[in-house]
């Protein structure tokens, strides 16, 4: 049975509430989310862009650093991370081997999230990392990151509706969730969201002795936005620069400088020089990522309507005036019919696709909706491959196709247009 097999075992599946499997896992491993320093990120889009810049900036500062986000668009060990550098299979060999035992011997068997985030953890303390990014799952006061010692910082991201039957159905709601990750001695970095939502992190934060800070996006200037990246100034900061394309990524670069500027008031020592080269450096597949420029292919992994409004914005900002034509796949559970009120009035045509997860809806049913929504013809297919060779069919050379709705299908996306 390899690594990735244990872990997805019957009895692992499924999202088991609370924190206690997750305690008595690591307890049991030595309690390695102890043996080096957090940077928690939570929040509803942008998480990880956020923590990818962050990693990147303290690596670049010559920090040994560990990266845990999910989920994966090209392999799994893309998750765990140290220095940039995805772990390797052997490595998470070990790291199971080390688990194994332990997992077997608990009466209430821990989810496999909670395997995969003590894999991250295990890995982190037994290569030496000084510094742990760690992105939350779903929520953030039960999610099984939420173990770890107070962080130097609780940063949250751009805040949506999401998970309401599990997180609740109002932004009040949601925002306490997430909230969960402040802890006393912590600083507090904040997207500025909606007024509900930051009266929430203000409370919390409060309550802990924390202080909240947020970006200010009026000081940020966008000077240049190509496909290959965006050069921006953020308030006496000029020209620095990101290798991605999406028009909310400088926001969230953006949140990642202030939260640089909160860890160095803490002490952490980061030059300029390391925030310019880690923002420079930042790898982040699978967000208005370019695949392919003829015809042009872009990948984008939103998934809700707030995260399709931004995608939205950066198809107006690159391609004015333009029809595209869409690979689509969707969770059902998803706001199918938001999605495509959004994108109806710039597609040309859709493929309707599967991505490999059970949650997925089924091409007829999307391609159906999406029809009925727009009024623009949706085709199902049987394979991801098909789907992807029909929207390149259809666009031409000196068309622009983009693949949507979920980051499940990211490397199948990506496998097929190389094959183009």
């Amino acid at each position: 049975m390899t690594p990735l097999e244990y872990i997805s075992q019957d009895k692992f599946q499924g999202f088991k509430p609370g924190l206690e499997r997750m305690r008595a896992l690591l307890n049991g491993l030595g309690e390695p989310e102890k043996k080096f320093r957090c940077i928690h990120v939570t929040g509803t889009n942008g998480k990880g862009s956020v923590s990818s810049c962050l990693a990147s900036v303290l690596t670049a500062a010559g920090y040994r650093t560990g990266l845990y986000t999910s989920p994966y668009v090209i392999c799994w060990n893309e998750r765990v991370q140290v220095g940039g550098e995805y772990i390797s299979d052997a490595d998470l060999a070990d790291a199971v081997e080390a688990i194994r035992p332990v997992a077997d011997a608990m009466e209430d068997a821990p989810s496999q999230f909670e395997l995969e985030t003590a894999i991250a953890f295990w890995h982190f303390a037994k290569v030496g990392c000084e510094f742990a990014v760690i992105e939350v799952g779903m929520g953030g006061a039960w999610d099984a990151t939420n173990v770890i010692p107070a962080p130097e910082a609780a940063v949250i991201c751009a805040m949506a509706l999401e998970h309401t039957a599990v997180l609740g159905k109002t932004l009040d709601a949601i925002a306490r969730v997430k909230a969960g990750i402040i802890k006393p001695g912590c600083s507090v970095v904040s997207y500025a969201n909606e007024p509900e939502a930051e009266a929430v992190f203000e409370e919390v934060a409060a309550g802990n002795g924390c202080r909240v800070r947020r970006p200010d996006f009026s000081a940020l200037n966008v000077t240049c936005s190509e496909l290959d990246g965006i050069t921006f100034d953020f308030g006496p900061r000029k020209d620095l620069f990101i290798p991605l394309a999406g028009s909310y990524q400088p926001k969230n670069a953006a949140l990642a400088v202030t939260t640089v500027d909160v860890l160095r008031e803490r002490g952490i020592y980061i030059s300029e020089d390391a925030l310019r080269e880690g923002l420079k450096n930042v790898r982040w597949p699978g967000r208005f990522e370019l695949l392919r420029r003829d015809p042009i292919f872009i990948l984008d992994g939103s998934h809700n309507p707030q995260g399709m409004q931004v995608t939205v914005e950066s198809i107006k900002l690159h391609f004015p005036g333009r029809k595209l034509w869409f690979l689509v796949g969707v969770m059902a559970d998803k706001d199918v019919a938001g999605i495509a009120s959004l994108l109806g009035p710039m597609a040309a045509g859709f493929a309707a696709v599967e991505p490999p997860n059970s949650r997925a809806m089924k091409p007829a049913e999307l391609a159906a909706l999406l029809t009925e929504r727009t009024g623009v013809p949706a085709v199902p297919f049987d394979t991801i491959a098909d789907g992807v060779r029909w929207v390149a069919e259809k666009a031409g050379p000196d068309g622009v196709c983009a693949a949507l709705g979920s980051l499940y299908f990211s490397n199948q996306v990506r496998t097929a247009v190389a094959e183009l």
